[in-house]
């Protein structure tokens, strides 16, 4: 239940935070949070995530074995996933920055295109097995 409690709380910070513009004369710059916090917030957010995405899918499941789908229920929780991705990769950003990002390996790809889980042993797209080689590029 408490984790139900952090994802509230969590949102409104992100909306109370001011906008990006420039500090207002006579007010300093607030610092940015250390990078432990961050990166606990990322953890947090990650495991709301998780959950809010199993939600989503017991949601559509009892929807249909129902037969009554409400489509603005389906919206708003994946607007609510959507919103914490976003959050997210704005922390992955402030904890990795640009460096990060260009030393980055390309993701390996399928013989189909699409890009090949970490772990994974079939794609996602097509269902081909993944090859030894690919398979340890992806890890």
């Amino acid at each position: 239940m408490a984790r139900l409690s952090l994802l509230p709380r969590l949102l409104r910070q992100q909306s109370d935070s001011p906008p990006a513009t420039q500090p207002a004369p006579g007010r300093r710059r607030r610092t940015a949070p250390a990078a432990s916090e961050l990166r606990r917030e990322r953890k947090a957010l990650l495991r709301v995530r998780e959950e809010r995405l199993r939600d989503l899918g017991g949601l559509a499941l009892e929807m249909y074995r129902r037969d009554r789908f409400r489509e603005d229920l389906v919206l708003e929780r994946c607007a609510e996933l959507i919103g914490l991705e976003a959050r997210i990769h704005e922390l992955d950003e402030l904890l990795g920055g640009p460096r990060a990002l260009r030393g980055a390996r390309r993701s390996a790809r399928c013989a189909c295109g699409a890009p090949l889980l970490l772990g994974s042993r079939f794609c996602a797209n097509c269902g081909r097995p993944v090859e030894a080689e690919s398979a340890g590029e992806a890890r």
